[in-house]
């Protein structure tokens, strides 16, 4: 009776994790399908006012003087141990000092951090990192290449080198483009649409972009991004990331045990204030938030010398931390 009761147990929790797995992937499905929807509505509307422009996009041949401003620092390489990959990097300030490692989000590249980069470099070795996948760093094909624990291993194998010692439903809404980037190839075409108007929507718009209360994107910064994920195969990459989110999920819960400064726009498009509060759970060493008026999801950019004072700030209070522990 008692091995009975058992075998029905240990069905019962069988059957219920099955039901549970594909209710998870019913639902990122069908969040995929609805976005889906949406995205062809808006190309037909597209389509149907400006017929020829919708399909003409157009690959950048040349850099914008601003990529190779010598004030931003030296352009490098390295080759990685654990995955063999080359990666670009763009460094500054005196090697020996320490290590501000710089890394960025989508749709960036190095390029985002260039307010910071020349900012840090009295005191810092500032480096700042094209991603597995952007800019001039190697494009492994394959989105089983962009799995969660690839792109860790990443950071940490740069940093050793360079020698350095969804629980809220406003925020599934927020994060709805996760669902559309799970399809292949259609996202990278809904980017080229209107010669990469997604793009430049993404930094530029009122709802979304830069410039609302701070610095405006000039006509070569916006060029710089275009003249990179305008090459062939550019966005791919990044997409792959995306497209293993779901793979990874529930993520193992970890604790931080390193100093955490958090900044955030108070009108960033795309994460919700809310989700503050989570990542405070998991941070058990000093924690700061500084929530930034008026600042876009691209807030490095759009406050830069806000975001300075304030990381210059936290940096100066660790010293002192450090000074009184001691």
């Amino acid at each position: 009776m008692a091995r009975l009761l058992r075998n029905v147990l240990l069905f019962t929790v069988r059957v219920t994790l099955k039901i549970r797995v594909l209710g998870f992937w019913a639902l990122v499905y069908s969040c995929c399908a609805f976005y889906t929807c949406i995205v062809l509505l808006k190309l037909l509307w597209s389509i149907i006012r400006r017929p020829l422009k919708t399909f003409q996009w157009v690959i950048r041949e040349t850099p914008p003087a601003c990529l190779n401003d010598t004030s931003l620092g030296t352009h490098c390489y390295v080759r990685i141990k654990e995955s063999g990959l080359r990666f670009h990097y763009v460094a500054a300030g005196e090697k020996g000092k320490p290590l501000m490692l710089f890394l960025h989000g989508f749709p960036e590249f190095w390029f985002s951090w260039r307010h910071q980069l020349r900012e840090f470099k009295t005191e810092f070795r500032v480096v700042a990192v094209d991603m597995r996948g952007y800019g001039e760093s190697d494009v492994p094909a394959g989105r089983e290449h962009y799995r969660l624990d690839y792109l860790v291993t990443d950071v940490k194998d740069i940093v050793e080198y360079l020698d350095y010692t969804l629980r809220h439903p406003s925020q599934l809404v927020k994060s709805s483009y996760f669902f559309f980037f799970q399809l292949s190839r259609f996202p990278e075409f809904m980017f080229t649409i209107d010669d990469f108007k997604a793009i430049k929507y993404l930094f530029t718009s009122q709802t979304t972009g830069i410039g609302r209360k701070g610095c405006q994107l000039t006509s070569e910064d916006i060029d710089a991004y275009m003249y990179v994920f305008s090459q062939p195969g550019a966005l791919t990459g990044p997409l792959n990331y995306y497209r293993n989110a779901f793979s990874f999920l529930p993520l193992k819960q970890e604790e931080v045990k390193s100093p955490v400064l958090l900044l955030w726009g108070e009108r960033d498009a795309f994460l919700e204030q809310e989700m503050v509060e989570i990542s405070r759970l998991y941070i058990k060493n000093h924690f700061r938030l500084n929530i930034i008026s008026g600042a876009s999801h691209w807030l490095q950019q759009d406050q830069p010398d806000i975001v300075n004072t304030l990381i210059w700030t936290f940096l100066k209070e660790g010293e002192s931390r450090e000074n009184y522990r001691n």
